[in-house]
């Protein structure tokens, strides 16, 4: 069933902005991708093994959020990721520092809620996150979260961020809203819970996306802006 306005707004005082508690780059040592078991406290979760649609964002070099490709030249994430401008992307490989194809963002669409599409300077190849519509995601329901953000609650320290893509399974909660106060799907955690660097990366559901990262009170409460109410005005610029 479509999500409904079930639960309240998270709370302002109790949330932060994602992408505003990422830290700038810093050097890693050339080290093999983990294994399907190696777990690391997105907040918990473990790492991803298969998500050729994932984009790490950057804004003037600078990792800041996470996002994903849905056509070949568009990129979809979060409206407070794109803020500073200088976004670049490295796009189909779990790890940000190296693989898949990097390319530039040339022209960037906003939303009224918590949503943003880049265009890119290039025609991207690969797997397109496909996106859900209303229906795709029920109260209750056990869905996935991405990106490439905090591993603990530390604020902003370089050594924060995961250098590989980080998965958490959360359970829906009901309908919310994001930092825009634009329509968003609330999750309660389940073995982990989004952080600084996880905005804009996608909360998929049945294979499909349904939401994108928005807001987290990094401990118990995360809201992913609804995809699926938005589908139209995705479609109107990008396509798909």
């Amino acid at each position: 069933m479509r999500i409904a306005r079930l639960v309240p707004a998270v709370a302002a005082a109790a949330v932060s902005v994602l992408a505003l508690l990422a830290p700038t780059a810093s050097a890693s040592p050339a080290t093999p991708p983990p294994t399907a078991q190696a777990v690391q406290p997105i907040i918990g979760g473990g790492y991803a093994q298969n998500a050729p649609w994932a984009a790490r964002l950057f804004s003037n070099g600078r990792e800041t959020c996470s996002s994903t490709i849905i056509a070949p030249t568009w990129i979809l994430t979060a409206k407070h990721c794109v803020t500073g401008g200088g976004l670049s992307f490295r796009i189909g490989s779990i790890d940000q520092h190296s693989g898949g194809t990097v390319a530039n963002g040339v022209q960037t669409y906003t939303h009224s809620a918590d949503l943003a599409l880049v265009r890119l300077d290039r025609s991207v190849q690969g797997t397109y996150s496909p996106l859900g519509q209303p229906g795709s995601v029920s109260v209750g329901q056990s869905v996935q979260v991405f990106g490439w953000g905090a591993t603990s609650q530390c604020g902003s320290e370089a050594n924060c961020q995961s250098r590989y893509l980080k998965v958490a399974s959360v359970t829906v909660s009901g309908g919310c809203t994001d930092a825009y106060g634009g329509s968003a799907i609330c999750a309660r955690r389940g073995n982990g819970i989004t952080a600084g660097g996880d905005s804009g990366g996608p909360m998929t559901a049945g294979g499909v996306q349904v939401g994108v990262a928005s807001t987290s009170d990094r401990q118990t409460t995360t809201a992913y802006t609804n995809v699926t109410a938005y589908r139209s005005w995705i479609q109107s610029i990008a396509g798909v």
